[in-house]
């Protein structure tokens, strides 16, 4: 497995999107109704898609800058002060008058799994900024999340025209977002819910193909969680799936937004895609072990010592 120190310096992606405060309960069980429930530990750390993905990168030992919007707010200054003493360059976050910075409540039980309450002011995403191929020259790869669609499409549009990696992370969205997105995208990477919603099918297998046939130009992924991520095999035609690592689930939250991290870095790295698949289901399944939703992503050390141990186990 390639590590960091074989690049130098090292390389930069661009993040567009998400920002969000998190107020983080740990609780035994998630409630079944209603009623009150006391959470064991709290924690309050600034993330979303973009952000924790942003976060990811500067932990493997690349450089992460990030386009986002916050309100002129308390909340908005705490998110990006959080977010730049985690090494993420933030200095083209915009500060919008008149709206309110993105929080939510998330509450984590024992077996890792959420419950999220998220508060997203449309406001936020009102203004959009003019991106040129000159913006982007100086990465080597865009990552964008489908939060802040007009400036993700134009952010991956842009990157087409530098001839860098455009990458989408495909989440669940409304209102034709995805489709809109997709076509500029060099790089699809969608969650399992996202694939399926888009598909029609709930067959991951028929959904990479599906989905292949839909964004013919573009690399096709589905992640899912557990059972591990597939992928569309441009030399051979063949779908590829590979085994989520085995681990104790301590808390699932951003671990999809840190594969897309990962994954971003790795394509700007050069690494082949199998290669990328594996530090980043690895870097996922790492931060699944750790409360605290991005807090969690591991190092690349710590990444590139598991996929070694995990290659001797299934060879």
């Amino acid at each position: 497995m390639t590590t960091s120190s074989d690049f130098n310096p090292p390389r930069r992606v661009l993040c567009v999107g998400a920002a969000v405060l998190d107020t983080l309960f740990r609780v035994r069980a998630l409630p079944a109704g209603q009623g009150k429930i006391l959470p064991y530990e709290m924690l309050q750390v600034a993330e979303g898609m973009a952000s924790s993905a942003a976060y990811a990168i500067v932990r493997l030992g690349g450089a992460a800058s990030l386009w986002g919007a916050v309100g002129n707010d308390a909340a908005g200054e705490r998110i990006i002060a959080d977010l730049g003493k985690s090494g993420i360059d933030t200095s083209e976050m915009l500060r919008i008058d008149g709206a309110r910075s993105a929080v939510s409540t998330i509450l984590v039980d024992d077996q890792g799994e959420r419950l999220i309450v998220p508060f997203y002011d449309a406001r936020l995403h009102d203004t959009v900024r003019q991106v040129t191929e000159r913006d982007v020259s100086s990465f080597d790869a865009v990552l964008v999340d489908v939060r802040w669609p007009k400036l993700a499409l134009a952010t991956l549009s842009a990157a087409r025209e530098a001839g860098i990696p455009a990458i989408l992370d495909g989440d669940v969205a409304g209102g034709g977002i995805i489709e809109m997105l997709a076509p500029a995208a060099s790089h699809i990477v969608f969650s399992q819910p996202a694939a399926e919603r888009l598909a029609g099918t709930a067959g991951l297998v028929e959904s990479v193909g599906l989905l292949k046939r839909k964004f013919e130009h573009a690399f096709i992924s589905v992640t899912a969680g557990e059972t591990g991520c597939l992928w569309f095999d441009e030399p051979s035609g063949n779908i590829r799936h590979l085994a989520a690592p085995k681990v104790r689930a301590v808390d699932t939250l951003a671990a999809g937004d840190i594969f897309h991290g990962a994954f971003a870095l790795a394509i700007a790295e050069g690494l082949t895609i199998e290669e990328t698949m594996r530090l980043s289901s690895m870097a996922a399944a790492l931060k699944c072990q750790v409360f605290g939703g991005r807090t969690g992503a591991p190092t690349r050390a710590d990444v590139c010592d598991a996929v070694r141990d995990w290659n001797v186990r299934v060879s």
